[in-house]
């Protein structure tokens, strides 16, 4: 699980840490970082996918969404019985829906019985 969680953390943190220094031009003297590699970089990934370079940075942001959505699903996955022993340690023991809602209702018997 560690594993699974440093091979998804690490393309996406190095990813966004340079798109955010080369769109925001934060070069610290290296050409990567300029804002003229950023858009050499877009526009041979949009000649090569044949779409507009504008288009790319939209479909990677809701790629990684998409990706981290599956990942924190597979570790919820796994870890469903303490997160669900957490969840009864917290909030007390999980009672269904009907139970709650008679014990909130007063019975027919008390309503009939009229001073």
């Amino acid at each position: 699980m560690k594993w699974l969680l440093i091979l998804w953390a690490a393309p996406v943190t190095l990813l966004t840490g340079w798109y955010s220094l080369s769109y925001y031009d934060m070069s610290f003297g290296i050409f990567m970082l300029t804002r003229q590699a950023h858009d050499l970089v877009f526009n041979i990934y949009g000649n090569v996918l044949g779409i507009p370079p504008e288009t790319i940075p939209p479909l990677v942001a809701r790629a990684i969404a998409f990706d981290s959505l599956i990942v924190f699903a597979i570790i919820g996955w796994r870890k469903r019985r303490e997160i669900r022993a957490w969840y009864q340690r917290r909030y007390g023991v999980a009672q269904s829906p009907a139970v709650s809602e008679e014990a909130a209702l007063p019975s027919v018997a008390s309503l009939s019985s009229a001073p």
